[in-house]
C-alpha cells in the first residue's frame, strides 16, 4: 500500500521527526520556544517593522494553544502543514496570516504589507508587492469590493493555475524551516533601517 497520500493526523510522524526533535531540543532545552528564541533560531532579529510583524504573525499562528510558546507538537504540526499540507489547508493558513486585523476579509493594504514582509524574509521575487497585490485582486475579487473573503480567496487561487503556482512559491515557508533544520545560519541581510 504505497500511496503516500494519507492526510490523517497520524501522518504527523514524518520520517525526519527524530531529526527535528533533536534539533528543537538542542536549540530549546526547555521544550518551549518563545517568540524571541524563535526569531533568534531563524536569524530574524532586527528586521524592519513589517517583516517583524509578519514573523510575529507566523509565530502566533503556530502557537496553536496561544500560550506564548511553541512546543514540539505545535512545531511539528506547523512543519507538517507548511511542507506537506494540502493546498486548501495551506490557503486557509495563508489567509489567516494575511488577515492582520482578523475581520475575516483581506484588503489590498494587508496583502501588500504581508508580501513586503515575505520578500524581506524570502529574498527577491519577480514582482513588487503592489504589482502582485493588484494582480491577485484583479483576478480574484469577483464582486470588486476591494476585499477578499476566505471563499473568494480559495476559489480564486485554486481556479487559476498561474496564481496558485506564484502564491505557493512566494509564500513557501519551507525555506525558513530548512534554516531551523540546518542550524543557525545567516539569512541574506536586508538593507538596514535607520531606526535604532
Amino acid at each position: 500500500m504505497g500511496a503516500n497520500e494519507s492526510s490523517s493526523a497520524d501522518d504527523i510522524i514524518i520520517p525526519e521527526a527524530h531529526h527535528w526533535y533533536t534539533k528543537f531540543m538542542r536549540e530549546c532545552p526547555s521544550g518551549q520556544l518563545s517568540l524571541h528564541e524563535f526569531k533568534a533560531l531563524l536569524g530574524l532579529n532586527g528586521m524592519n517593522p513589517q517583516a517583524d510583524h509578519y514573523v510575529n504573525q507566523v509565530f502566533s499562528t503556530f502557537d496553536l494553544n496561544k500560550d506564548g510558546f511553541i512546543d514540539f507538537l505545535e512545531f511539528i504540526a506547523a512543519i507538517n502543514l507548511v511542507i506537506r499540507g494540502k493546498i486548501d489547508q495551506k490557503l486557509k493558513w495563508y489567509f489567516k496570516l494575511y488577515d492582520a486585523d482578523g475581520n475575516g476579509t483581506i484588503d489590498k493594504k494587508e496583502l501588500v504589507s504581508i508580501f513586503t514582509a515575505i520578500q524581506a524574509i524570502n529574498g527577491n521575487q519577480e514582482m513588487s508587492p503592489e504589482e502582485f497585490t493588484n494582480m491577485v485582486f484583479l483576478k480574484i475579487d469577483v464582486n470588486n469590493d476591494g476585499e477578499l473573503t476566505l471563499e473568494e480567496f480559495i476559489n480564486g487561487v485554486e481556479s487559476d493555475e498561474q496564481l496558485l503556482e506564484m502564491i505557493s512559491r512566494s509564500f513557501d515557508l519551507s525555506n525558513v524551516l530548512k534554516i531551523i533544520q540546518s542550524g543557525r545560519r545567516h539569512i541574506p541581510h536586508l538593507p538596514h533601517n535607520k531606526a535604532s
